[in-house]
């Protein structure tokens, strides 16, 4: 649960934190803060985690039997994209 508005701002520049966009001072206070604030270390920590898990396996084709993919656009109402 995010606590106060320097964990609410922190969740402004998240992105940019992780991926390394982010200006140095803004950085160095971002750190100083989830070394300090145990909840927003667990998300930057999960952010980093989920962009590194992307990035490992973006090139990897995605292995679904087509039974579930069948599946999944009638779900989602795609039947017209079922042919394709």
């Amino acid at each position: 649960m995010i606590k106060s508005a320097e964990c609410k701002s922190l969740l402004e520049s998240l992105s940019d934190y992780v991926d390394g966009t982010l200006n140095e001072e803004s950085c160095e206070e971002i750190q100083r803060h989830i070394d300090e604030c145990q909840n927003c270390h667990i998300v930057v920590d999960t952010m980093r985690k989920t962009v590194y898990l992307y990035h490992a396996t973006a090139n990897e084709p995605a292995d679904v039997p087509p039974n579930v993919r069948d599946r999944l656009f009638r779900s989602l109402n795609l039947e017209n994209y079922l042919k394709y």
